[in-house]
């Protein structure tokens, strides 16, 4: 699978879990020069709290356009800490 931003790849694996329709990237496989940190975090009742990535290609942000769980309930720990996106990212 791949992810990319405006045909900037953003990150690539064999290694995605999908859960609810998104593809979950081990964070290893992204390229992390092309994130930064968000100040935002939601909260999902069966999965935990979120973190957001903001994309940063070619001085544009695209704020919050990835997630990922730092932490998780027991029963989504399959995907603590992969990466998942939205926002314009297309994963295929």
């Amino acid at each position: 699978m791949r992810a990319t931003y405006k045909g900037v790849l953003l990150a690539e694996s064999d290694d995605t879990i999908v859960v609810e329709g998104n593809h979950y990237f081990p964070r290893e496989s992204l390229i992390s020069e092309r994130f930064s940190e968000s100040e935002l975090h939601t909260n999902c009742p069966w999965k935990g709290v979120a973190s957001y990535l903001n994309v940063e290609i070619e001085g544009e942000q695209n704020k919050d356009a990835a997630w990922y769980y730092p932490e998780t309930k027991p029963i989504a720990d399959k995907i603590k800490g992969r990466v998942a996106f939205w926002r314009g990212v297309i994963v295929e």
